[in-house]
């Protein structure tokens, strides 16, 4: 400020609304990068514009998680609070898509499309949830991202168990699970064994649900896992 560096301290106000929103400081962590966001439009600055944008998402999309914990029901049985909360996350992820898509930045349209995916999944809105996590998974495969192509595997697993489609979440897990031995990431390929143990309990097919199951238990003990 003292050197009048206004781009200058439009970053240093991002950083600072990330860092309070680690904090979980929601509210002044939104100042702050609201502050990021007025500066860089004031500037021009389409590409530090589209990153408070971003992070403003973020914030909102934070808190309303922070909120819903403490309320542990399924996705879309919300407070009034908790909803417009993630419905204003929702709102900037669609902003920062829309201009980095004018940017034509891919990597930033596909973090928008995970996070418009996951905001749509905690309303309860699970048809445009997938929407957006199979727009995810398409940048996911065009950047060979393996691990936010496992994500999104995930993603679409979990919202097709909501509309009832036990099947079809069953394939997605499967790839979850599939990428996360590649990954080696043995606590994912956990939780993935955990979801199709699940998933075939609900398709009452018991043996194979027992038999994703034990698979579980043995990671998690192997992991020492309690």
């Amino acid at each position: 400020r003292t050197i009048g560096d206004r781009i200058g301290e439009a970053k240093a106000s991002g950083n600072l609304g990330n860092t309070l929103k680690i904090l979980g400081q929601f509210d002044e962590a939104v100042v702050c990068c609201q502050r990021h966001l007025d500066i860089s439009q004031e500037q021009g600055d389409k590409v530090g514009e589209a990153r408070a944008l971003y992070n403003i998402g973020n914030v909102y999309h934070a808190k309303g998680k922070h909120l819903s914990w403490n309320m542990a029901q399924d996705p879309g049985y919300l407070p009034q609070e908790v909803k417009e909360t993630l419905q204003k996350a929702s709102e900037y992820y669609e902003r920062n898509l829309s201009l980095v898509k004018e940017l034509g930045d891919r990597a930033a349209q596909g973090r928008a499309y995970g996070n418009l995916g996951n905001t749509q999944y905690l309303l309860g809105n699970f048809t445009e949830a997938i929407a957006f996590h199979k727009e995810r998974l398409a940048i996911a495969k065009e950047f060979g991202d393996k691990a936010a192509e496992r994500r999104a595997y995930s993603n679409l697993g979990n919202a097709h168990i909501f509309l009832g489609r036990f099947d079809i979440s069953a394939e997605y897990y499967k790839k979850t699970l599939q990428l996360s031995r590649q990954l080696k990431d043995q606590a994912v390929e956990a939780q993935a064994c955990y979801s199709l143990g699940n998933t075939y309990t609900l398709l009452q097919d018991y043996e194979r649900a027992i038999e994703y199951h034990l698979k579980h238990l043995v990671i998690a003990q192997e992991l020492g896992d309690r």
